[in-house]
């Protein structure tokens, strides 16, 4: 199957009935990669797509092979993006700059005078994110909000935040600002930021 016959779309209510399948997928990507993605329920995700926040993607034959969402903190002043996984069998084909792009659009549809971040493990979501227009941030320059840093505690890297007191994780921080033109993002800062992590995970730096 070639990339022309994916749809990325936007959620509505009919796609509900992917909600267990799109958890499995987040859990099966976060043994592969054995890095930290906190588990949602499918009670969780079907919120995100009934409330108009997720992205879809989606074969002829309606199979879902790719997912995304956005959730607003702060009285709508920080958007996330968060969830971004694709099925295994149809990697390799731009399919995540394909849904990271439409979750993007979706952030600015509904929030269009927010802040857009993102917290990942992944070297490739950070690549995505620098061709939006994000930076590498520190977490203080994201939001405060007690509930957004509370969805972590499903992470298997949650005692890390914590031993940090919330200031660095494994995660890489990364911010779009609306309001004012950021500088050109340098193509090789993702990568220092994703070696910075994994060598803070082998000998136990902390800020």
């Amino acid at each position: 199957m070639n990339n022309d016959q994916i749809k990325v779309i936007f959620a509505t209510d009919e796609h509900v009935e992917h909600a267990e399948r799109i958890c499995t997928l987040i859990y099966e990507s976060a043994l592969q990669r054995g890095t930290g993605i906190a588990r949602r329920s499918p009670e969780y995700i079907a919120k995100k797509i009934t409330s108009g926040k997720a992205v879809v993607a989606l074969t002829d034959d309606n199979r879902l092979i790719g997912f995304s969402y956005i959730e607003s903190w702060g009285h709508g002043d920080y958007v996330a993006t968060s969830g971004l996984i694709v099925d295994p069998e149809f990697r390799r084909l731009g399919l995540a700059a394909r849904i990271k792009a439409k979750t993007f659009e979706l952030a600015r549809l509904r929030f269009p005078y927010a802040k857009i971040f993102s917290i990942t493990t992944s070297l490739p979501v950070m690549k995505l994110n620098s061709q939006l227009g994000y930076k590498p941030v520190t977490f203080s320059e994201l939001t405060d909000d007690e509930e957004f840093w509370a969805g972590c505690q499903g992470c298997v890297n949650y005692d890390i935040l914590q031993r940090n007191n919330r200031r660095m994780c494994l995660c890489t921080g990364m911010l779009y600002d609306p309001k004012g033109r950021l500088e050109r993002p340098s193509k090789s800062r993702p990568y220092f930021m994703w070696l910075r992590n994994r060598l803070a995970k082998l000998f136990h730096i902390s800020k």
